[in-house]
């Protein structure tokens, strides 16, 4: 079976007038003079994705080993000031329009709210979303909510105790479901259900995660398993598919493609309805697909990624990074961070090659890397 890899064709062209490429589509081959975080498959990235940390207080198997992995010195992080220092270059320089706080787990930073709060400030404002395993999130979804947060993603691939434990190697699912509940105590907007399913662990649970999903108001999105473990045991072949999600949903529910624009977005939107002998019953929600292997949307990615020590990754599975952290402790201006990383974001890949042969997979980890 042939798959798509979802990429862009190659639109680099000699230089010429900045009217003819406008009007051609097709950018010059040098960098052309632009605010905009561009790329030479012609492509603005207008999301950023920040970690603030390398820790986790879970050890998920798809992501870390067991015993955990080495973690950086707090000297190495980015500091406050730091964070909000590149967010508002990607505001006011570069257009960014969406920026989400990840990790690593970003509730084990003490200062995130002061983080959000500073964020929120910047004019333009920019919408600011969290993701996190929630643990801790009871005691403090109020104040991020007061800050100026507006959502938040939660992973959750299970809501059985024991699959949980399994899956994470912690018992604290309670405290999850606590904080989730938090979030709308909080008045933030609907929450945002990240699962990966994995064959013989949780795949048999698909139904149930989107039944008590659609039950609570929560946006339920499956995500494709990638090749970002630690133990480098990922596989295409035993991997769940977006098929094989739909079909699986499709025993018990009337999936039918959402007609809103995807717009960028990583989850493809289905309608969620009642199956009624063959028919379509009223409408109960909405089921979101992130199909980053077998469905690939790496042609429409508008992403750029900062690592918790400051370095620009153009794609998730990039092998080299763009260290903005040194350069901004040295002195410099705002002028050269922002230039380093307009270069950092010209040379992003056409697509991440995951169903390319010789396909190899990033030294480093999702909690390293932050998703």
């Amino acid at each position: 079976m042939s798959v798509a890899l979802g990429i862009p064709s190659l639109r680099i062209a000699a230089p010429r007038a900045a009217g003819a490429a406008a009007a051609t589509g097709i950018l010059p081959a040098a960098r052309p003079d632009a605010s905009a975080l561009l790329d030479t498959f012609g492509r603005t990235a207008t999301d950023l994705r920040i970690s603030l940390t390398d820790r986790c207080n879970l050890r998920c198997t798809y992501c870390m080993p067991a015993e955990g992995l080495p973690f950086l010195p707090p000297p190495a992080l980015l500091t406050r000031d730091e964070i909000t220092r590149l967010a508002r270059i990607a505001v006011t320089e570069f257009g960014v329009r969406q920026i989400r706080f990840t990790g690593g787990e970003p509730l084990l930073r003490k200062d995130l709210v002061e983080i959000v709060r500073d964020v929120a400030s910047l004019d333009p404002r920019p919408e600011i979303s969290l993701t996190t395993n929630a643990i801790g999130l009871a005691s403090r979804a109020q104040a991020l909510a007061d800050a100026g947060l507006d959502r938040i993603n939660v992973s959750l691939d299970s809501v059985h105790p024991e699959t949980f434990a399994a899956i994470t190697r912690r018992p604290f699912l309670s405290r999850v479901l606590a904080g989730i509940d938090a979030v709308s105590a909080a008045g933030l907007v609907q929450t945002k259900i990240n699962t990966v399913l994995m064959p013989g662990i949780n795949d048999d649970q698909a139904v149930e995660l989107l039944e008590w999903a659609l039950a609570g108001g929560h946006q339920l999105r499956f995500i494709e398993q990638m090749a970002l473990d630690a133990d480098h045991t990922w596989a295409r072949d035993t991997m769940i598919t977006a098929a094989q999600i739909r079909e699986r949903l499709g025993t018990r529910y009337l999936l039918t493609p959402d007609d809103a624009p995807r717009d960028g977005a990583p989850a493809e939107l289905f309608q969620v309805r009642e199956l009624t002998e063959g028919n379509e019953g009223r409408m109960l929600g909405l089921v979101g697909i992130i199909a980053s292997v077998s469905e690939p949307f790496c042609a429409d990615c508008r992403r750029t990624r900062l690592t918790a020590e400051g370095g620009v990754r153009s794609c998730l599975f990039s092998h080299e990074e763009t260290d903005l952290l040194g350069p901004m402790r040295s002195g410099a201006p705002d002028a050269v961070v922002a230039d380093l990383w307009r270069a950092a974001m010209w040379g992003k890949p056409a697509g991440h090659e995951m169903n390319a042969v010789g396909f190899a997979q990033p030294e480093r980890t999702m909690s390293a890397i932050g998703g």
